[in-house]
């Protein structure tokens, strides 16, 4: 059984009026990687700002192996914290930047450079030691953040979007990096970040966050697949959406622009005549051949993105419009603007969400 080493209990936090974190539990597990996934201003980063110790609860506790932590400063927390902005000192080089925590706690001078060529090695900029910010990229400055926030030992790591300033293919490999290091050392990590992919492609669990609550705690997958409300399953990913209306509920039948179907996720709460919203994603809809599913929808093709690997098609049912994504097969292209198809859903992937 895994064993919690973070807990955060009714943690409140509020800017005079303005409650931006309501109301918190979480418990993370010791070497954990935990992502604090939602959208600009749902509080992940306060969040972690609290956990640091760089704002003070409005209420709640922090709790650290079991010790409330809450009322502590932060260089009382061992705890080592990487910013989305470098933030490093530009006037010394490589192995002064990674050795500055070491300084501060006054490491003795061979272990700090013992420490500090370790951590080189792990990030693998052995060598750069003698170079300053200004003659690294930026996925290089970052590692060197990521070495000087881990050569002191730290018992956590916190991450605040520590990639967003970087391209696109450099984010993808450092973030494997980061995860591969923080698998090495076995420290629990909190990451913060509003880019999906990222989190579903590196985290043990993610918590999603909407103004201030937490709307889900899971493992990517239990994430994905299984949405606990209408925001984590528009937000994570992208799903189709479908206006429906009750056609029999005894039946478990819907209309969806005309087209009766079986529903059998619907609610017993549901009423013949009452409209509903159907989700599924575009990986569970297929092309009627490809795969024999329980429902099947004719419509229109009015759009063909090619997205490399994967082909995304857009089908006019009528009112509704639903995405679907194929693998591409270079000895069948893809149906044509305006070609007639019929989609296959299997029942099991099609989710009635409330709010």
């Amino acid at each position: 059984m895994a064993e919690e080493f973070l807990r955060l209990e009714h943690l409140i936090k509020s800017f005079s009026s303005n409650t931006v974190v309501k109301d918190v539990n979480l418990g993370f597990d010791k070497g954990e990687f935990v992502s604090l996934l939602g959208p600009s201003g749902c509080g992940k980063t306060t969040i972690l700002r609290m956990i640091a110790g760089f704002e003070r609860p409005t209420s709640g506790r922090i709790l650290v192996d079991g010790k409330d932590i809450t009322g502590l400063s932060p260089n009382q927390r061992k705890i080592g914290m990487v910013f989305q902005a470098y933030a490093l000192f530009p006037n010394m080089n490589v192995a002064d930047n990674i050795g500055f925590g070491l300084k501060v706690a006054g490491t003795p001078r061979d272990e700090a450079r013992a420490r500090v060529e370790e951590m080189l090695t792990l990030i693998g900029l052995a060598g750069f030691e003698r170079r300053f910010p200004f003659e690294l990229s930026g996925g290089q400055q970052q590692r060197v953040a990521l070495a000087r926030a881990l050569a002191p030992r730290p018992r956590m790591l916190l991450l605040d979007e520590p990639l967003s300033a970087l391209d696109a293919k450099i984010r993808v490999s450092l973030r494997e990096q980061i995860r591969a290091i923080q698998r090495e050392l076995g420290v629990t990590t909190v990451f913060v970040t509003h880019d999906q992919e990222e989190a579903l492609s590196i985290s043990d669990r993610i918590v999603v966050l909407n103004a201030g609550n937490v709307e889900q705690f899971g493992a990517p997958f239990e994430i994905y697949n299984h949405p606990a409300s209408r925001f984590v399953a528009t937000f994570v990913g992208t799903i189709n959406t479908l206006q429906a209306t009750v056609a029999d509920a005894g039946k478990k039948t819907v209309a969806i622009d005309g087209q009766i179907v079986t529903i059998p996720a619907l609610p017993a709460t549901a009423r013949s005549g009452e409209a509903i919203a159907l989700t599924m994603r575009p990986e569970a809809v297929s092309l009627v051949g490809e795969a024999t599913r329980d429902i099947v929808l004719g419509g229109t093709v009015s759009e063909v993105s090619f997205l490399g690997s994967v082909i995304r098609l857009k089908v006019d049912l009528g009112g509704n419009a639903i995405h679907l994504d194929t693998f591409n097969d270079q000895r069948t292209p893809p149906p044509a603007f305006n070609a007639k198809v019929r989609l296959g859903i299997a029942s099991s992937d099609v989710l009635v969400l409330g709010e």
